[in-house]
């Protein structure tokens, strides 16, 4: 898989209005960024433009209307997110990263039963 661009948490913000509504106008994206933000629809746009720089979104103009998609998928950003996290923080090691959050408390009991299942199913499937 071709790694992905890096993209910033506000055009993350923005990404997650396209994944949702696409296909989706300049104008819906910025009223629902300027919304749930404290941006200008004047900073909407230009993260707009950076993602279409970026190559992760693409754009029609219907008329006097620019309508974006995606170039991208959510699920493969996350997964290279993911990945790049438990690089990072990790060296890669998994098991580190869950022995870390149990150990610091920070899963639950019902965390913890979830992840089990999950294992459960992989086991089953024949998974490593």
């Amino acid at each position: 898989m071709t790694a992905l661009p890096q993209i910033s948490e506000a055009e993350y913000e923005v990404m997650k209005i396209v994944w949702k509504y696409a296909p989706v106008s300049t104008t819906e994206i910025t009223e629902r960024l300027t919304s749930a933000t404290d941006w200008s629809p004047k900073t909407v746009q230009t993260l707009i433009k950076r993602l279409v720089n970026k190559g992760v979104l693409a754009y029609e103009k219907q008329s006097r209307v620019f309508i974006y998609t995606p170039l991208v998928k959510e699920s493969e950003y996350v997964n290279q997110e993911s990945s790049s996290f438990l690089k990072r923080f990790y060296n890669g090691d998994i098991t580190a990263m869950l022995s870390a959050y149990i150990e610091d408390d920070r899963l639950s009991a019902s965390d913890i039963d979830a992840l089990r299942s999950l294992l459960s199913k992989n086991s089953a499937k024949g998974g490593d």
